[in-house]
């Protein structure tokens, strides 16, 4: 069962990983590199699945597959 995380701006500093529809954050980090490391970690420990990370203005800027979950478009995700 693989499960989608995010990671999102926390309204009072910092970063948070957050599983999808969850209504808490799994973990709060001072940078969005820490956030997306843990987010990663989360998806991995739970069967793969997307993490989808958020710029500063809340729009998805990225997206990632954390194995052993499907890639739906492998031949145009190069960055990863």
């Amino acid at each position: 069962m693989s499960r989608n995380y995010h990671v999102i701006r926390n309204p009072h500093g910092g970063w948070d990983a957050k599983a999808e529809r969850a209504s808490r954050a799994s973990s709060h980090h001072r940078t969005q590199a820490e956030a997306e490391a843990a987010a990663k970690g989360y998806a991995q420990g739970v069967g793969g699945g997307e993490v989808r990370i958020h710029g500063r203005d809340g729009k998805i800027r990225d997206s990632d597959t954390v194995a052993p979950a499907r890639d739906p478009n492998p031949p145009k995700d190069t960055r990863h």
